[in-house]
């Protein structure tokens, strides 16, 4: 399973960003650097996570800086998945 890839199809389908997603790279700001990324949208994202990857995400595992990057929400789902 390609992780970027499914992550960059969780972020485009939960903030209805219409396949812009595919000009992301794992430098690109997230949380912050996009509107629709609200609080909202994370509990959305990370419900995907959870159904995708078959996880669970307890609070204590996020905060803030799971969501700065493209890179740090792969980094979060690789370490999950390891």
């Amino acid at each position: 399973m390609d992780t970027k890839k499914e992550v960059l199809s969780i972020l485009d389908e939960v903030l209805s960003l219409g396949g812009n997603t595919a000009q992301f790279d794992v430098d690109t700001p997230l949380l912050g650097a996009l509107p629709d990324l609200d609080s909202m949208a994370v509990v959305g994202v990370i419900n995907m996570l959870e159904e995708r990857f078959g996880f669970i995400v307890e609070d204590d595992e996020i905060d803030g800086s799971t969501f700065e990057t493209v890179g740090s929400v792969i980094a979060f789902v690789n370490g999950k998945l390891a």
